[in-house]
């Protein structure tokens, strides 16, 4: 039975930190808690975690948030993950095998690229929603078993366990052996059938993934192992909700039909927006489709992946020895026509150009470090535009972006946003929406309801409208697209696409 003052806790685990919220019924948030965590990248292009540190972040975030709280009104946990990471473990001892590859890493790149040029991208897109990139992660599937389990033995035994990051945890918090994954990360894999929800074998036997390994794949809301082994929360507490952590963000935005379109703003960025006909999606080159969440019904989402926005920052600060906050009070108010595009690992949408390199043109003597700082902000900014231009070819007039994610509580860059794009950006100020929105789906799979944030007449925002002329807005954008193009060049030459300077204001 419900107490009538339950609790609802929630980790969002993410690439730099892990957080905790504790909320109440009626979704306000009583207490939270963030754990950093470290990111090796030990050659060019490698990105790696150690899944022993997640979980300990997790455990130690989960204890932070509870300080002075009752555990035992806590009546069920929500998981919101970073998506496409993706790791190997033994089966029978819980023991790693090698890092996690991040869902930066670069390395399968080539393998990609041979894929493609083996005439595979088709029947990828077709069955999964995904271009056949990097990103994703079957291609670091594929990279880990051939490093750890070459000939597949142990794999086929169902000796070894492949999972992301939500599988990882759950395995963890479970305490049982049972190796689950929710669905809307299992479509991240590039190895499920979005629409049967199902591994698909031509995937498995394309990127040489034994299904043994892999979890089985369940719904949003589960079921799913009860916590054992987390003080202070008591064995038995129930798993009710677990979603990626742009899922979990739009959730959390209220966003339950197509129309509306949300812009999560982190160490990379996704534009997300749910459809009605996700057959008609499929064919887009520009986006992806993906299924946000399954809570008793599929809700698909059309969606487009930015890999270096917040992590864009972090590297130039890093690279002059400041902070991203000293970094953003030296930005100049103009770049001085300096363009900084973070092809750090190629390019993402719209444009998925793996071999597109990282640059920075327009220098000048009179560049410094301030110009630089402002050239990176808009970068962030510029990038959520051309995604959110390809949602608009797709779905019809975009007027708002729903912004949220720890930049978006930068009033500078949301103004820029807004400027940039020609529309009107909203900022909830209702932080950890990740979080926010999985606390939302346990709560409402126990039945205590579905609190949504406010209605757009009267949610609690910051507002920010486009100030400029769409004749300067274009000249900004297609000023963007032809750095973008230069950052290309090996891959395809310039075509200046549809700016948001063609929209009245």
């Amino acid at each position: 039975m419900i107490r009538d003052d339950p609790l609802i806790l929630a980790v969002d685990q993410g690439t730099s930190a892990t957080k905790a919220v504790l909320t109440d019924r009626s979704g306000a948030v009583l207490a939270s808690a963030s754990v950093p965590l470290t990111v090796a990248h030990p050659r060019p292009g490698w990105v790696e975690q150690s899944a022993q540190e997640i979980w300990h972040s997790v455990t130690a975030a989960v204890g932070q948030c509870l300080a002075g709280h009752e555990p035992d009104r806590v009546v069920g946990l929500g998981l919101s993950t970073q998506r496409e990471s993706v790791l190997l473990w033994d089966r029978s001892t819980g023991t790693p095998l090698g890092p996690m590859l991040g869902w930066q890493d670069r390395r399968t790149a080539e393998a990609c690229a041979e894929l493609l040029r083996s005439g595979a991208g088709p029947h990828v897109r077709a069955a999964t929603g995904l271009p056949l990139d990097p990103m994703f992660s079957a291609s670091k599937a594929q990279w880990l078993l051939d490093a750890h389990d070459p000939q597949r033995i142990r794999s086929r035994r169902g000796e070894l366990c492949l999972g992301t990051v939500d599988s990882w945890l759950l395995w963890c918090l479970g305490g049982t052996g049972e190796h689950v994954i929710e669905v809307g990360n299992a479509a991240r894999t590039q190895l499920l059938d979005i629409h049967a929800r199902d591994w698909d074998d031509g995937l498995l036997s394309l990127f040489g993934v034994p299904r043994a390994v892999l979890p089985h794949v369940v719904p949003s809301t589960g079921p799913f192992p009860p916590v054992r082994g987390l003080p202070p929360l008591a064995d038995g507490t129930p798993v009710t909700g677990v979603l990626g952590d742009s899922h979990a963000a739009l959730y959390g935005q209220g966003i339950f039909t197509p129309g509306p379109v949300k812009a999560t703003y982190g160490t990379g960025s996704s534009v997300m927006g749910l459809v009605d006909e996700p057959e008609k999606v499929v064919a887009n080159q520009e986006l992806c489709l993906t299924i946000a969440w399954d809570d008793g019904e599929p809700a698909y989402a059309l969606e487009g992946n930015i890999r270096s926005s917040g992590a864009t920052l972090r590297w130039l600060a890093e690279l002059f020895g400041h902070t991203e906050d000293e970094l953003l009070a030296r930005a100049a108010a103009d770049a001085g026509g300096v363009h900084l595009v973070p092809a750090f690992g190629g390019l993402a949408a719209p444009w998925w150009d793996a071999g597109a390199t990282g640059l920075i043109s327009g220098l000048g003597f009179g560049t410094g470090l301030p110009e630089l700082a402002c050239a990176a902000l808009e970068s962030i900014a510029f990038q959520v535009e051309d995604v959110v231009a390809a949602v608009e070819r797709m779905t019809g007039p975009v007027p708002v972006i729903r912004a949220d994610g720890g930049p978006s509580g930068n009033t500078r860059l949301m103004q820029l946003q807004a400027d940039l794009s020609g529309r009107t950006v909203e900022s909830p100020r209702t932080h950890g929406l990740s979080a926010w929105g999985a606390a939302s789906l346990a709560r409402h799979a126990l039945g205590l309801g579905l609190p949504h944030l406010p209605t757009s007449t009267d949610r609690v925002s910051d507002v920010y409208r486009p100030r400029g002329t769409p004749a300067g807005r274009e000249r900004r954008v297609l000023a963007w697209h032809r750095a973008v193009a230069s950052s290309r060049v090996r891959s395809a030459p310039f075509v200046a696409g549809p700016t948001a300077g063609n929209r009245d204001e």
